[in-house]
């Protein structure tokens, strides 16, 4: 396989599941970064921040720092402050993403006349009294987004139904698209990615286990794309996917030549 000079990685179902690396993650990602070349974690949760997810990576045998990490809602805050800067905002999502956006600046209330935009994410902490205030906040013309629309998040044994089912909630009582999702495949963390690495696209690869995220945004973006086996795609569904990716593995460390 050819050497790219930055290594993108997907984290969850590609670098680790749960609380384990995966079998050959450590010694490959450690290998490239011996041989010089920059390893990027990327993330659609936004259950965690930047720097929980370096420490986590760290605490797995990856020293990592939180800017080498990008997540949705990282995105989402930079989205936000150029498209709605001093938005008065309502969060379907978790503590870890209103944090975030608090720290950013943004106010955040559940008065629904007062909400400038709804924020739609993964949450487990998801209930009636937040679809309510979405509701009646979209029908007196918030705005409508989104950190991500994963249909679910894997973990071990299985998997959390994650944010797409939030959207999907919310789109089927107020009849309104979620206008813009910020995460993988969007071009808006794309964009973040490289302006990070300062690399051009072709010099970088994209590694993830999701072909409808992972593999699309890179491939849109001009990257060279790599597709593991270790998390919620198969080879078969690989084989019928019109989506393509550069390459596919079986585990990361197949990257190595």
């Amino acid at each position: 396989m050819e050497l790219y000079d930055a290594y993108i990685f997907d984290l969850d179902g590609t670098v680790y599941l749960g609380d384990a690396l995966l079998p050959t993650a450590g010694e490959t990602i450690t290998r490239l970064r011996q041989m010089g070349r920059r390893t990027i974690f990327l993330s659609n949760n936004p259950s965690r921040t930047r720097a929980e997810y370096a420490a986590k990576l760290t605490r797995l045998g990856l020293p990592t720092l939180a800017s080498d990490v990008v997540n949705s809602s990282y995105v989402m805050v930079d989205f936000l402050r150029r498209h709605l800067p001093q938005a008065r905002l309502f969060v379907v999502g978790e503590a870890s993403l209103e944090n975030e956006l608090r720290r950013a600046g943004f106010t955040l209330t559940d008065r629904a006349a007062e909400v400038d935009a709804v924020i739609a994410s993964f949450d487990r902490t998801f209930t009636y009294r937040k679809l309510q205030i979405a509701f009646d906040a979209i029908r007196a013309s918030a705005r409508f987004f989104a950190t991500n629309a994963d249909r679910y998040c894997p973990v071990p044994g299985g998997g959390e139904p994650d944010a797409a089912a939030m959207i999907a909630a919310i789109e089927a009582c107020t009849a309104t698209k979620v206008e813009a999702v910020v995460g993988k495949p969007s071009a808006y963390m794309a964009e973040a990615v490289l302006g990070l690495l300062g690399l051009p696209p072709d010099r970088c690869i994209m590694i993830g286990d999701r072909l409808e995220t992972d593999v699309l945004m890179g491939l849109n973006a001009g990257m060279a794309t790599a597709l593991t086996l270790t998390g919620a795609t198969t080879a078969d569904t690989v084989a019928a996917s019109p989506i393509q990716p550069t390459y596919v593995i079986r585990a990361l460390g197949e990257l190595l030549p």
